[in-house]
């Protein structure tokens, strides 16, 4: 029989309002607190049908919807004096009660339990013995891995037929186009038209409830970042698009279930598996890095060959030298980081193809270019920012552009809700000959040549 703990009297907890962070004590050691989770899980991933399923109670026939799960453990603590550890580590929830269902009308629950008296130093009446259930015995730990694996299995099952299902049908949540084939024709428009970015799609599962929550959202004016709602269509717009909101909030929870990554470690959410991605990089900060050779900063002028070896002095020299006050545009623009990559790259690609930015006068030469420009003062007027601010130019104009990796977001300008780094998803490279068909960058490429053709 496994081991009985003892409360004792000024550490009991009160079970009426659900509270079960009881403290218990074997040999004088405090034990770790039990916790009920916060939120009702979904356990297994799979689109939630109206008519939820019900789950009953493992020891009388209550029974009740899975929406409800605390519900469900509230009435087997107070009714039944049974506490489950860790339930939302469980992947299904249904499975895991029927199981222990089936099992405790087998054989009797001391068989399987931990016993916790409470109250042990009160009279023998005042006394409850409250029977703790968790993955400490091996057939628990073995039932919560086995419901593991299966709901991967299945999640596993579910992606596949998404990554290859040519029968999507869906319409674009911003511009209302309508979208037919496989999902990643959809997420990728609203990546690159709209930059709504939620993942590359082979990441995703059951995308098409994902796109039905995201969508609904909006349908009640509510920005899908902050989650504030707002009186009409036309102010979440605006909000969601100068407050750069155009993302979903990875803190919340409800989206956990849409990305594979929450399914593959055994009580592991993906916060956590990146955590130990990041220790294993400090792991590695003892190595020697003698030979680490530092080579000075080599930016090169916007608009000649002067270099410089400090972004202070390239400034200064294009302010002095050109007229051009790229602190100043920065600052008066609100220009965040990538904004002011687009620009860098913008106005090299202009120089290099010996075109005026400011009045698209084409020249024979860049020396001549320059003259015109710093002559008419055009150096310094920019077009308008649709001109620049486009996706194309992100990429560089000239391979280790130096002046690229000398930017950066200026305290003084990131709004406060804008604190936080810019969420950046990487590409897969497991199949680089369809990465290199379906880039953006080979789209941009054929673009360049097409209008190059025309002109």
């Amino acid at each position: 029989m496994p081991e009985c703990f003892i409360f004792s009297h000024g550490e009991s907890r009160s079970l009426n309002g659900l509270r079960t962070d009881f403290v218990f004590h074997k040999s004088k050691c405090i034990l770790e607190p039990l916790s009920l989770p916060e939120s009702p899980a979904s356990p297994d991933g799979v689109a939630t049908v109206e008519s939820s399923p019900t789950v009953p109670c493992i020891f009388c026939e209550e029974c009740y919807v899975l929406a409800e799960q605390n519900q469900l453990l509230k009435h087997m603590i107070i009714e039944h004096k049974l506490v489950i550890a860790d339930v939302k580590l469980v992947a299904d929830f249904k499975r895991y009660i029927l199981y222990w269902k089936k099992r405790f009308a087998e054989q009797p629950i001391t068989d399987f339990c931990s016993v916790i008296r409470t109250n042990s130093e009160a009279p023998l009446e005042e006394q409850d013995n409250y029977f703790l259930l968790c993955d400490v015995l091996p057939e628990d730990r073995l039932l919560r891995e086995q419901l593991q694996q299966k709901r991967l299995r299945e999640i596993l099952e579910q992606q596949q037929r998404e990554r290859y299902d040519t029968s999507f049908h869906s319409m674009c949540m911003f511009c209302d186009q309508e979208f037919t084939g496989n999902r990643s024709v959809l997420l990728n428009h609203m990546a690159r038209e709209h930059a709504f970015n939620i993942g590359l799609p082979d990441n995703i599962v059951n995308c098409y409830e994902f796109l039905a929550v995201l969508q609904e959202k909006l349908d009640n004016l509510q920005c899908l970042y902050c989650e504030k709602v707002f009186r009409d269509k036309n102010t979440l717009k605006d909000h969601m698009r100068k407050k750069q909101h155009r993302r979903i909030n990875a803190k919340n929870k409800e989206y956990d279930r849409f990305y594979i990554i929450n399914y593959l470690e055994f009580g592991k959410s993906w916060e956590e598996v990146q955590s130990e991605d990041d220790r294993e990089l400090l792991d590695n900060l003892e190595e020697d890095w003698s030979d680490w050779e530092e080579h000075p900063v080599c930016a090169v002028c916007l608009f000649c060959e002067q270099q410089a070896d400090t972004t202070e002095k390239l400034h200064l020299h294009m302010q002095k030298s050109h007229g051009f006050d790229f602190l100043k545009i920065k600052s008066e623009l609100g220009l965040n980081f990538y904004q002011q990559v687009k620009l860098v790259n913008f106005i090299r690609r202009e120089i290099h193809h010996c075109r005026c930015y400011s009045c698209r006068e084409k020249f024979q030469s860049k020396g001549g270019l320059i003259s015109h420009m710093e002559e008419t003062k055009h150096i310094t007027f920019l077009p308008a920012r649709s001109t620049w601010d486009q996706p194309q130019y992100y990429f560089p104009t000239y391979e280790n552009d130096t002046l690229l990796c000398t930017l950066s977001d200026s305290e003084d300008l990131i709004p406060e809700d804008q604190s936080e780094a810019v969420p950046v998803v990487s590409e897969d490279i497991s199949s680089l000959k369809a990465l290199k068909q379906s880039s953006i960058l080979n789209q941009l490429l054929c673009e360049e040549n097409s209008s190059h053709d025309k002109s």
